[in-house]
């Protein structure tokens, strides 16, 4: 059963800094509370209570909340009214729609002096004959029922008939309380039949009621999960059309079954669910003609780069920056590169041939990408100005290696015939030969500058 934790009262006083014990006012309502405990200890100045909707069967620790005015304890299992004498100052106290059917426990209230508010409508006792001049003539106290206020002239009849109406109630009472027995009796009957027939199931799926031979056995299993399955969804169908479609009276017992089996489905469903997340899809990486199929499971980012240049192709993927390189796992193919992420697979198939021995890949210090350099299996001839031009690289690298050694500073000169720069000197003199005069358009100048 659930009762009432230490987290769960903090978490409702959020109001309060989640402090609980100068907590005044608390609502633990549609919490499927099943036993009422610990509050009576851990929240000694609480004035209000919410608890409604809940399947608490017993008014119970409550009775040090001296501080205590407002219990809201409507929609659960309550069949008697007792333990509040403790609740000094209590005023209104709500009952609606609980099991109450021994009215006469009422008579406990009659120490709650403050009480001025009670709420019983929806309860079996309000169906008695006599139950409103029952209740105003025994709590003197009261001055509202169910809402409604009770008048002078009203309380003093429900005085003058009190004996006759208090006999008339006891024994309506005895009728009741014989009937709960016989439905408490139903319920635990029903309640046992559930369970051998769950029992019976079970044995049933493992396989201790069957007479088939171990083979037969396999055969059973190798039908496919498809089909089980299927069976399993239509037998969970046709419980829960009889569980739902079966007239039961509506009793604590009912109402305690009906949470209990919801709650067991919903623990079905999410165990399935669960299991369902956990298994590990089969991950088709080749056909069964053998054809390799492109997939990116880890849902990466990639780039591939064809580096003509260098013969070769560079494959960049997006890996997280933080990934641990050892959760990495490279496979490179002649026609395809496979790249292990934490398990997960991602496949590109290449356009053209790569060797695969002289491959390599890396990390980028700065994005974290996995870096994968193929080259190509084709060899490609190079241009004569791209040889030439790299010698001639090379000729200088090598030269300037030899000024490093001999220790002589080489100077950088620029070649005049490449590179046209306009001479300042000329452009000051001619600015100052023009102002002169007018200017005079001189063709042999404007050659020099379109050459």
């Amino acid at each position: 059963f659930l009762s009432v934790t230490e987290d769960l009262v903090r978490r409702r006083a959020e109001h309060n800094n989640c402090e609980i014990f100068s907590l005044e006012e608390i609502s633990l309502h549609q919490q499927e509370i099943e036993k009422l405990e610990y509050l009576d200890k851990w929240c000694r100045d609480l004035k209000i209570l919410y608890l409604q909707n809940n399947l608490i069967p017993k008014i119970e620790n409550v009775s040090k909340l001296k501080k205590l005015e407002y219990l809201n304890v409507a929609l659960n299992n309550i069949e008697r009214i007792e333990n509040l004498e403790g609740c000094e100052e209590l005023k209104k106290l709500d009952l609606t729609a609980n099991f109450i059917g021994e009215l006469s426990s009422i008579e406990s209230l009659k120490h709650n002096i403050h009480l001025k508010e009670l709420f019983l409508a929806g309860n079996p006792c309000t169906e008695f004959e006599g139950y409103r001049q029952f209740v105003v003539a025994t709590l003197h106290q009261l001055k509202y029922l169910d809402s409604k206020e009770i008048e002078r002239s009203e309380r003093i009849k429900a005085l003058q008939d009190y004996p006759e109406v208090k006999q008339k109630i006891r024994e309506q009472e005895q009728i009741y309380l014989l009937k709960r027995a016989r439905e408490k009796e139903e319920a635990e009957r029903r309640m046992q039949e559930r369970k051998d027939k769950k029992q019976k199931q079970m044995e049933s799926k493992l396989g201790f009621d069957s007479p088939d031979s171990p083979q037969e056995k396999e055969n059973h299993h190798a039908e496919g999960d498809g089909d089980q399955e299927t069976c399993r969804t239509v037998e969970d169908d046709e419980e829960d059309r009889r569980f739902w479609e079966e007239p039961t009276p509506y009793t604590p017992e009912s109402r305690l079954e009906t949470h209990r089996y919801i709650e067991e489905k919903r623990r079905a469903k999410d165990n399935t669910r669960e299991s369902k997340k956990n298994e590990k899809p089969p991950w088709t990486l080749v056909t069964a003609e053998g054809k390799v199929l492109n997939v990116n499971v880890p849902k990466l980012h990639f780039s591939l780069k064809d580096d003509e240049e260098n013969n070769q192709f560079i494959l960049e993927l997006a890996v997280y920056r933080y990934l641990d390189t050892s959760l990495l796992d490279v496979d490179v193919q002649p026609t395809y590169i496979r790249v292990l992420v934490k398990g997960k697979p991602f496949q590109f198939v290449l356009p053209e041939e790569v060797k695969p021995g002289s491959s390599s890949a890396k990390r980028s210090q700065t994005t974290g990408h996995l870096v994968v350099t193929m080259p190509k299996a084709k060899e490609i001839i190079l241009a004569k100005q791209k040889v030439s031009a790299s010698i001639k690289h090379s000729d200088c690298n090598t030269l300037q290696k030899n000024a490093r050694r001999s220790g002589k500073v080489e100077k950088l000169e620029v070649d005049p015939s490449k590179y046209s720069f306009p001479d300042v000197t000329k452009i000051i003199q001619e600015k100052e030969r023009t102002g002169q005069g007018p200017i005079k358009l001189q063709p042999e100048k404007i050659t020099e500058v379109k050459k």
